[in-house]
């Protein structure tokens, strides 16, 4: 479960940041949308995955609620899911 977990958070960190690069150069230097919504739904696909596998994984891993909280906070920061492997899950 953790390594899906992983594999999860670095699709959704991926996707983040190409939707909030790519796509939201294209929509607003370019007027063309369709990068957004290219972008968007397979990052709120995984977006979703990542906050139902972390909270599934919250008794295995004995988080507190603390982090708990910071690891959820990580989705939605740039970078942060990367943060939150590195942090959390090479133990």
């Amino acid at each position: 479960m953790k390594n899906i977990f992983r594999v999860v958070s670095f699709l959704e960190g991926i996707s983040y940041l190409l939707l909030m690069s790519l796509g939201l150069y294209y929509k607003y230097a370019l007027n063309d949308p369709s990068y957004v919504k290219m972008f968007g739904m397979p990052h709120g696909v995984l977006f979703m995955l990542y906050i139902i596998l972390a909270i599934m994984l919250k008794k295995e891993m004995n988080w507190n609620v603390k982090d708990l909280g910071i690891i959820l906070l990580c989705s939605i920061l740039p970078f942060g899911t990367f943060y939150m492997d590195y942090k959390y899950l090479k133990k």
